[in-house]
C-alpha cells in the first residue's frame, strides 16, 4: 500500500549524499510517495542549516500530512533547539496520523516531545543509515518499518545472550517474569544523559528504559549509566533494556574491561531486571520502538517479548 513519507533534516548536515539518494530511491522502489524538505540538504557548520532553518523543517514535517516524517540522519543538533520547537504542532500532527521516526540525536526530540505532550514517536532508522545502506537495507528493519506503515507492528521479541557459567546458565534458563502497562522510553544513552536536569527529561516511574550508543568505549558507557544510577533514574524503572553498543575500540589499558563487565556491574547495582541484546541501535538489524507507549514485557528463560499492541496516531 502506497504511503506518504516526508524526509527532513533536524540534526546534522547530510555529508553522504549518495546514501541520501539511495535511501530516497529505495523508499520509492517500495512504492511510497517521498517528499523531500526544501532544506533537507542544507548545511551550516556541522548542522543541516542554522537553528531557525531546522526548527522550520520540523514544523514543515508536522504540517506535511505525511504518514511518516523520517529524519535524514542523526548527529548533534536537536538539543540546542529544544526550546524552539512547536511541540503542540507536532502532537497535533501525530494525532492526525503522522508518525515521527528517527535515531540517535532524535532521542532529544522524542523525550522532549513526550515530556511536553505525552505523544508517542518511534525510535527506528534514519534515511541515510537505514534505507541508504549498501548493498540493500536490512530485511528486518524494513519489515518493522512496513509494519508501522500498515499499522500492524505490535511488539518485538529477542533472545538474551547465553552465559558460560553453568550456575548462571541454569538460573537464566529458569527465570520467568512479566509485567504490563509500563511506559517505554529511552534511546541514545549519551543524548539521554545530556537532558538530565532540564525540562525535557521525563520523570517516568515504573517504565521500561532502553539504551544504546555508538563510538562510546565501555568505561564511558558505565560512567553515563552511573549518572543515571546516582540520579535515581534506574531504580525507578521496571526494567532496563540494553541495546547495541557499537563502533568503539578497546585499548591495552582496559585489560578485559568490556561491555560484559559493564552489564554485570549494572546488574549488581539494581534489583530491577537488566536485559541485554535488544536489537536496536546503530546497527542495520533493528526493530522500531514506540517511545512513550505502554508496553507489556514477558521473559521466559532467554526469550524476551515486548508487546504494545496497535498504536493509533
Amino acid at each position: 500500500m502506497k504511503k506518504h513519507i516526508y524526509i527532513y533534516s533536524p540534526s546534522g548536515a547530510v555529508r553522504d549524499k549518495p546514501a541520501f539518494r539511495r535511501g530516497v530511491k529505495r523508499l520509492k522502489a517500495l512504492g511510497h510517495e517521498v517528499d523531500i524538505d526544501t532544506d533537507a540538504l542544507s548545511s551550516h557548520q556541522r548542522f543541516a542549516g542554522d537553528d531557525a532553518t531546522r526548527v522550520a523543517a520540523i514544523a514543515r514535517a508536522a504540517a506535511s500530512g505525511a504518514d511518516i516524517a523520517l529524519m535524514s540522519r542523526g548527529g548533534y543538533g536537536l538539543t540546542r533547539i529544544l526550546d524552539q520547537i512547536d511541540y503542540a504542532g507536532v502532537a497535533k500532527a501525530i494525532e492526525g496520523g503522522t508518525q515521527f521516526v528517527g535515531i540517535s540525536d532524535f532521542t532529544a526530540f522524542q523525550l522532549a516531545l513526550f515530556t511536553k505532550t505525552g505523544s508517542v514517536s518511534w525510535a527506528g532508522p534514519a534515511l541515510c543509515e537505514g534505507f541508504g545502506a549498501q548493498p540493500l537495507p536490512d530485511d528486518i528493519m524494513e519489515d518493522c518499518f512496513n509494519d508501522l506503515l500498515q499499522g500492524q507492528g505490535e511488539g518485538a521479541g529477542w533472545r538474551l545472550p547465553a552465559v558460560r557459567d553453568k550456575a548462571q546458565a541454569q538460573q537464566l534458563a529458569m527465570q520467568e517474569y512479566s509485567f504490563s502497562n509500563a511506559t517505554l522510553w529511552g534511546g541514545n544513552l549519551s543524548v539521554l544523559v545530556s537532558l538530565i536536569g532540564t525540562p525535557y527529561f521525563p520523570n517516568i516511574k515504573g517504565g521500561v528504559l532502553f539504551l544504546e550508543d555508538v563510538a562510546e568505549p565501555p568505561y564511558r558507557v558505565e560512567r553515563m549509566l552511573s549518572q543515571l544510577l546516582h540520579a535515581g533514574v534506574l531504580a525507578k524503572q521496571k526494567a532496563i533494556l540494553l541495546g547495541q553498543f557499537t563502533g568503539f575500540k578497546l585499548t591495552a589499558h582496559d585489560k578485559g574491561f568490556g561491555l560484559k563487565t559493564v552489564t554485570q556491574w549494572l546488574q549488581n547495582q539494581l534489583t530491577v531486571p537488566v536485559l541485554s541484546n535488544l536489537p536496536y541501535g546503530h546497527v542495520q538489524t533493528k526493530v522500531l520502538l514506540p517511545v512513550g507507549a505502554k508496553v507489556d514485557l514477558v521473559v521466559q528463560g532467554r526469550d524476551a517479548l515486548m508487546a504494545w499492541g496497535h498504536i493509533h496516531g
